[in-house]
């Protein structure tokens, strides 16, 4: 099989990509120039200046992705610096990573036990805008996830062939490991919280979501999944208690979770900042849930600071050894 970055594979996985964020593209450009189409009848948040930013950054991150796939097959992807590359990737294998194991579990409860009555009262959405829209982040995520794989087995091989006795021990990994540590010390609680929720617990939850809405319990079940996942494998790089064990399995735990702690969390936050202008107010998060928002946000950056010494370092040590060579 051709995995050459001008192979059929790849080629076929890019184009996929690109078609998967048409549809979903389409409608955010709809919805920016003014267009109502896929909003029920009496949605006034359709005409809020925060809808139009909303619609506005997502547009953007789905147009990333595109980027993304061609930067996988093409050479000048190749040349793009490895931040360019590593951390708009990080974020969407995040946020894809999250939908692809939320999706089924959401869909497959609902085929069980029935869907819920719907707690959206005013049905800003018609019922296809969301099948076009996580349909097209399902193929996205399988596709995106995939170019990346075969991008980074070409462009990083050495890293994922380490040891976690291999990593430098520079003069950071006591920053590295304070960082690990209090991003999960910040987690556990978080996770509790999370668990919490998803058991049906309503203190500092939504007003909209106090009533069943069996969707936001799993995803908070599945999001302390991640918190713990995340800040277990970066723990686990850092301190370096099992040297002879392979890098690749934390390193890919670290890079799924952690970019879906990251990305969902700073997502969640940009939300609440613009409920302010939005006109529902059954959708105020109290501040407690505001709280957990934020600290989710901040365990992500913490992580992504760890991350960031950890392949810079490694890098750098990789650069020394071949130019002594």
């Amino acid at each position: 099989m051709d995995l050459t970055p001008s192979g059929a594979l790849r080629r076929g996985i890019c184009a996929l990509t690109v078609a998967a964020t048409v549809p979903y593209l389409t409608l955010k450009t709809l919805w920016l120039c003014g267009s109502t189409i896929g909003f029920g009848p009496d949605a006034e948040i359709a005409h809020s200046g925060a809808m139009w930013a909303a619609n506005l950054v997502t547009f953007v991150m789905d147009a990333v992705a595109v980027v993304l796939a061609l930067a996988f097959v093409r050479p000048w992807g190749r040349r793009i610096p490895a931040g360019l590359v590593l951390f708009p990737a990080w974020v969407g294998s995040g946020m894809l990573g999250a939908l692809l194991i939320e999706l089924p579990l959401i869909f497959g409860t609902e085929l069980l036990l029935g869907t819920e009555p719907s707690v959206d009262p005013q049905g800003w959405l018609q019922p296809w805008v969301f099948a076009v829209v996580y349909g097209g982040f399902a193929v996205q995520g399988v596709a995106l996830l995939a170019g990346f794989a075969l991008h980074a087995r070409e462009r990083w091989a050495g890293l994922l062939s380490d040891r976690i006795g291999d990593l430098p021990r520079t003069a950071t990994l006591g920053l590295q490991r304070t960082l690990a540590v209090t991003a999960a010390g910040l987690a556990l609680p978080l996770a509790a919280a999370r668990l919490y929720w998803a058991l049906g617990g309503h203190l500092a939850r939504p007003l909209r979501l106090l009533d069943g809405h069996r969707p936001a319990r799993i995803i908070d079940a599945v999001t302390a999944v991640l918190l713990l996942a995340a800040c277990t494998a970066f723990l686990w790089v850092v301190l370096r208690r099992t040297p002879q064990r392979r890098l690749a399995p934390a390193l890919l735990t670290g890079w799924l979770a952690g970019g879906a702690v990251f990305a969902w969390g700073a997502w969640n936050v940009f939300v609440w900042l613009l409920q302010p202008d939005l006109p529902e107010r059954t959708d105020t998060v109290p501040p407690a849930g505001q709280l957990a928002e934020a600290a989710q946000a901040g365990i992500g950056g913490l992580l992504l600071v760890t991350g960031a010494l950890v392949l810079i370092e490694r890098a750098h040590a990789a650069a020394d050894i071949g130019s002594a060579a």
